[in-house]
């Protein structure tokens, strides 16, 4: 059995009006996954929502955020920790696999479905950062969804195998990427214990400007958090192996289910949104641009609330 703290330990205010609890459940690798639910304190036969993100974030972080707001809306949601990471089961502790996180979501959405008090064909999907890539794929296999909505997107396997910006989209840098990863599973195997990355820099003074977005909300009060893989010590340095020999998004063209692609107009990563929605097909799929936004602005709203939880909520609601 995990353990779970019962304290309110997120990085956002709670919300009197809504109700919460932790759940749990198993996805089809025996992974015990620990989720927060949220939900309206009158009525019943709910929509419901599963959530996760940013990638190497908590359920205490955006997602959670994300699953109160939503809650408020009359959506019965789930925030969940991903396989080995957060609350949630898994060891080795803070792998990524996304054949596992995929089935994650997919988990999320077994429960969902067999809750009593949700209409199980009326259940939707939000993936943050690099788990709203993970949303697009859930939705290449996952028939349940009616409608997914990726927020401030990242392809991670197209960071793994180009570099940010596409950087280092050739051979020679994915083959000295291979180096460098197969080198470290020889040197931990050995040592008997997985080097970590390091997370988010303690010292952003000659960091890239989006990296110092990522340190004001991982690294400080408006989002730190101590099990958040970002806010400490980062992934296993091993945990890339599968995404840097995996593409997402080879069956985007064939989702039949609405998708809402949302990214901040200043973002550095607005190109994954742009380049993917390129690749969907349909009238039930749309990419709105959040004015002024920045990246981690959508994880919290930054200082001028800038998720548009109306257009979310609008689309969701349309496409059920």
């Amino acid at each position: 059995m995990l353990e779970m703290t019962n304290e309110w330990d997120k990085t956002f205010k709670r919300n009197e009006n809504v109700g919460h609890k932790k759940v749990s459940f198993y996805n089809h690798f025996g992974i015990e996954i620990a989720a927060d639910m949220y939900y309206p304190l009158t009525g019943s036969n709910f929509k419901a929502i599963a959530i996760a993100g940013p990638f190497g974030a908590v359920k205490e972080q955006a997602s959670g955020l994300y699953a109160q707001e939503m809650a408020s809306r009359g959506f019965l949601t789930i925030a969940f920790d991903p396989s080995f990471t957060g609350e949630s089961g898994g060891n080795v502790r803070y792998m990524n696999s996304p054949d596992i996180n995929i089935e994650d979501f997919q988990a999320a959405i077994d429960y969902l479905s067999n809750l009593d008090n949700v209409d199980k064909d009326k259940i939707s999907i939000i993936g943050i950062c690099g788990w709203g890539g993970m949303s697009i794929q859930t939705a290449c296999i996952d028939t349940r969804i009616k409608a997914t909505v990726s927020i401030t997107m990242y392809d991670m396997s197209r960071i793994a195998g180009n570099g940010y910006f596409d950087n280092d989209d050739n051979s020679d840098a994915r083959y000295n990427a291979r180096v460098a990863i197969n080198n470290q599973r020889t040197i931990d195997f050995k040592n008997g214990y997985y080097k970590r990355g390091g997370g988010v820099t303690d010292d952003p003074s000659n960091a890239p400007l989006f990296v110092k977005q990522y340190y004001d909300y991982y690294k400080t009060d408006r989002g730190y958090h101590k099990r958040s893989l970002n806010s400490n010590d980062g992934w296993n340095v091993t945990a890339g192996t599968s995404l840097l020999n995996t593409r997402l998004f080879r069956y985007a063209n064939e989702i039949r289910s609405a998708v809402l692609l949302v990214h901040g107009e200043i973002a550095h990563s607005r190109y994954m949104s742009e380049d993917t929605f390129k690749l969907l097909k349909g009238d039930n799929k749309e990419l709105y641009i959040v004015k002024g936004a920045t990246h981690c602005d959508l994880y919290d709203g930054g200082d001028n609330k800038y998720i548009p939880f109306d257009k979310i909520e609008e689309f969701i609601n349309k496409n059920l």
